[in-house]
């Protein structure tokens, strides 16, 4: 079991979700909470507040980014076999309705072959407290198998 997987299921989501900001700072920016961490899937939540925002009121294009990339990433890290390694190459994005209240963002990554080394297309998609869909991401991940 992936060393993430295991911390995620002993302390819960709470306290895995500080342990996750202390180990990649940047994410504490978006004061994240993963509620959901296993193989093939993760969902992080984001709550709305004035330090994510635009000039427009509405939750930050890179909030967003920075919710779908914690995602995506514990979501690959739990998925890949034991030993092998993954990073991040790049992220296409669109950005579908202005998020105006907290948001959930959702990785699946149940289609994809985690056994086999290359990239892989990780689709996240982010929605509203409304569950109208604001955002989706496609993130390359590039696993290295050892």
């Amino acid at each position: 079991m992936s060393q993430f997987l295991s911390m995620f299921n002993s302390v819960g989501s709470q306290a895995f979700s500080q342990m996750a900001c202390q180990v990649a700072p940047y994410f504490s920016t978006i004061n994240p909470l993963v509620t959901e961490l296993r193989a093939g899937s993760a969902q992080v939540q984001v709550p709305f507040r004035r330090e994510i925002t635009n000039h427009l009121g509405t939750v930050h294009a890179i909030a967003l980014c920075n919710a779908a990339e914690l995602a995506a990433g514990m979501m690959t890290d739990v998925s890949i076999p034991a030993g092998a390694r993954w990073i991040p190459k790049g992220m296409t994005v669109e950005y579908l309705a202005k998020a105006k209240t907290d948001v959930t963002a959702v990785a699946n990554g149940e289609a994809l072959d985690w056994q086999t080394e290359g990239d892989k297309i990780v689709p996240v998609d982010v929605h509203d407290a409304e569950g109208k869909k604001v955002f989706t991401a496609r993130i390359t991940m590039n696993v290295k198998l050892s």
